[in-house]
């Protein structure tokens, strides 16, 4: 038995019908030639030979009594797959049919009685001729794990050739540990324990805490209050500051990754401040064109991974920084330095507030404060008209994950694509993940339904494009040109 954190416990406390909590990927898959069968049928057999590779397939949740403190995952009694590597369609869909049934996916609620991850394959995509494709969509509980951990997953999960590697087989029944039956006492008693425990934490870390965030505090202040102007706490009202509903839309975009990399070392930015420059400059063009371009600038949450180096653990180690993005800017180069400004200053305060951010707080009684208040409050901001006079901290999300630069196999069958699929919530209804694979920058946008109709995602997937070109033109290294040979001197004769 295994306690959750605080962290990854609140995004269970805080999940309703309108913000499911999980993550997802969608990829598309090229079956090697000569391939027959189902490719479902392929993937099932190969996750049910890796199941014990990873805790989380294995899994589930088991509350505390009456609710007391965070639930642990237990070791579950069996787990189906049938349930669990489902088959999405039978009949050949398109790349966009499949974008718009996973988007459905995406907005149902994983069922919290079994392990909380789900499968779904499409057998047969659209393809080039002489191609087979098919698709891959995963749906895993943020409770159980984030961006860098998923990577963990990953390299369980996948090969790096069209040949499965060996996987040593699970250890025999016998020898496997048994799941124990604690009494209601023992659990109980397990809470009150693992909370002083955080407390005393909590007491010892609070002035390195205080001492490193009021420093942060003063470094962002200065510079407004040099300038004679309020701190800019909140970004602009937009039509991605809305309540969410039940529904969302579902968009990608690919672009190379070695000329993404080639610009930014050319301008001496970093990988992370090209991407918000190209994001920056789409929702820009989009909302110009729909007369709806806040003359503030845009402000993203960008999450900031907290683990260490060696860390693999399946769980969520992450907080959330403010980055601006320039968007008042027409000129290209003013935008970027925007957001070279605001990312250094977000670099300069992680690097004071990393060691003493929390990702865990007391258990005690969580459930009930957390997911009773955070409920409450977000119900207000729905259901009373808030939430088109309440400014939020941020417009969107965006994320950016670190991939292999290697192709990677799947039951033989090599990916062609990761678009990630992620959580959009109350106030922020936009949400824009990055994910760079084998020379590929592969973003997964997903929205409120309502607030970002797939028509206007789907603009927003097409205006990365554009804005990719536009960042070729200004920032890619100049060519240089092949030295011509200077042309003979011509010297006088000497008679």
């Amino acid at each position: 038995m295994k306690t959750l954190s605080g962290l990854d416990a609140s995004f269970l406390y805080l999940e309703c019908a309108e913000m499911p909590m999980h993550v997802g990927s969608l990829h598309v898959y090229e079956l090697p030639e000569g391939f027959s069968g189902s490719f479902h049928q392929a993937v099932q057999a190969h996750v049910a030979a890796r199941l014990h590779l990873v805790p989380l397939f294995n899994q589930q949740l088991a509350p505390m009594p009456l609710n007391v403190g965070h639930p642990s995952w237990v070791r579950a009694e069996a787990v189906d797959l049938d349930l669990h590597v489902r088959r999405a369609a039978t009949k050949k869909l398109s790349v966009l049919e499949v974008q718009a049934q996973c988007a459905q996916l995406h907005a149902q609620l994983l069922e919290r009685s079994r392990p909380l991850w789900e499968f779904h394959i499409f057998d047969r995509v659209a393809a080039p001729r002489g191609k087979r494709y098919a698709a891959f969509y995963s749906k895993i509980h943020h409770a159980a794990l984030d961006g860098k951990a998923g990577t963990v997953l990953a390299n369980a999960l996948l090969d790096l050739s069209a040949t499965p590697r060996a996987v040593a087989p699970p250890a025999s029944t016998s020898t496997q540990r048994r799941r124990r039956e604690l009494s209601a006492a023992s659990l109980v008693g397990h809470v009150l324990t693992g909370s002083l425990r955080q407390y005393l934490k909590l007491v010892r870390a609070l002035p390195e805490t205080l001492g490193a965030a009021g420093a942060t505090l003063l470094q962002r202040l200065r510079p407004a209050q040099d300038a004679g102007k309020a701190p800019p706490w909140f970004a602009p009202l937009t039509r991605f500051n809305v309540a969410v509903t039940p529904q969302r839309s579902f968009a990608t975009a690919s672009l190379p990754f070695a000329p993404c990399r080639a610009m930014a070392k050319a301008q001496g930015i970093s990988f992370n401040d090209l991407l918000l420059w190209l994001c920056s400059s789409a929702l820009r063009e989009f909302l110009l064109q729909r007369e709806g371009l806040p003359r503030k600038s845009l402000v993203a949450a960008m999450p900031v991974s907290l683990r260490e180096e060696q860390n693999q653990e399946l769980n969520t180690q992450a907080s959330m920084t403010l980055v601006q993005l320039g968007t008042q800017y027409a000129d290209p180069a003013k935008r970027l330095q925007a957001i070279m400004n605001s990312s250094a200053k977000v670099r300069d305060a992680m690097t004071k507030l990393k060691a003493v951010l929390p990702t865990d707080y007391p258990s005690l009684l969580a459930p009930w404060l957390v997911g009773g208040i955070g409920k409450a409050l977000f119900k207000a901001y729905s259901a009373t008209g808030l939430s088109a006079r309440l400014p939020m901290p941020s417009n969107l999300v965006i994320s950016n994950v670190p991939g292999p630069q290697v192709p990677l196999y799947l039951a033989g069958a090599r990916m062609l694509t990761f678009h990630p699929l992620s959580i959009v919530m109350h106030g922020v209804a936009l949400n824009i993940t990055v994910q760079t694979y084998a020379g590929s920058v592969d973003f997964g946008l997903i929205a409120d339904a309502q607030a970002v109709p797939s028509a206007d995602l789907q603009a927003i997937a097409d205006a990365l494009a554009q804005a990719f070109e536009q960042a070729q033109a200004l920032f890619a290294p100049a060519a240089v040109a092949p030295e011509t040979p200077a042309p003979p001197t011509k010297r006088r004769m000497r008679l």
